[in-house]
């Protein structure tokens, strides 16, 4: 939604169609991917493999495992919560950060999103891009994850202040990034190629086969219930044989920014 003039939308009387939480799963798998990715640093060994020269021994560094490490998500909503279930899964003690604390949720919660990196080997920022957190993660937060800290990024990529983000990382000052957005899309800093404890993605994490299928035949069901209905009525869970589909709403222009999960 970061992307439509939702005031000019709302004076022009155009409704504005969101499919909500349908990539979810998806994104989460490429948080944790990127994760992975950056810790066992499988890109980098990728390239060095192939590199390599038959007559002599190979070369790796030594890597953490992600079992046990602690993360935090900055940004629970349902990105954050699918993050935060496949977390679990690998043994790790979850954290996270968001405008409120939220009810019934197992993860310890921090109100600042500082506090928070100081007390995780990692982040998983994938919260909605507002005026409000726009560079949530700033040279400060980078600092306080420290230099073995790893930042993901599956959200937008102005969540980061992108210039101390590359200075951080050729610093040294922290331990490595999995970004598969940028904040001048599709700018990328050249500074991130020649880094082997940074992977990069092309803004790819919602882009599975199933999902695009699904995306698909969403907007044909939006745009029938336009054509054929009452557009502020909402449309709410389309069923074929083939898929469940989240809900959905033709929403007025005038609900203004997504809410900061």
């Amino acid at each position: 939604m970061d992307h439509i003039d939702l005031s000019e939308c709302r004076r022009r009387g155009i409704q504005v169609v969101s499919i909500g939480s349908l990539a979810a799963d998806d994104v989460a798998d490429m948080a944790i991917g990127l994760l992975i990715d950056v810790l066992y640093k499988i890109s980098a060994n990728n390239r060095r493999v192939r590199k390599c020269v038959a007559s002599k021994p190979l070369n790796f560094t030594m890597a953490p495992k992600l079992g046990g490490k602690r993360v935090g998500i900055v940004g629970l909503g349902s990105i954050g919560g699918e993050v935060g279930k496949r977390l679990e899964a690998f043994d790790c003690k979850v954290m996270y950060h968001s405008r409120n604390e939220k009810p019934f949720v197992p993860y310890h919660y921090y109100s600042n999103v500082v506090d928070l990196a100081t007390n995780c080997d990692a982040l998983v920022v994938c919260c909605p891009l507002t005026k409000q957190t726009r560079h949530i993660i700033n040279r400060e937060v980078m600092l306080a994850l420290g230099k073995d800290g790893v930042i993901v990024n599956v959200g937008r990529g102005p969540l980061i202040d992108e210039k101390e983000l590359v200075h951080c990382l050729m610093e040294g000052e922290i331990g490595g990034a999995g970004l598969d957005v940028f904040e001048n899309e599709p700018s990328v800093p050249n500074e991130l190629f020649a880094l082997d404890n940074v992977v990069l993605s092309p803004h790819a994490g919602a882009h599975t086969k199933e999902s695009c299928q699904v995306k698909c035949d969403l907007v044909a069901a939006s745009l029938e219930a336009f054509f054929v209905s009452n557009p502020r009525i909402s449309v709410q869970n389309v069923i074929d044989e083939r898929h469940f589909y989240p809900t959905f709403e033709c929403l007025p222009a005038s609900s203004g920014e997504p809410a900061y999960a």
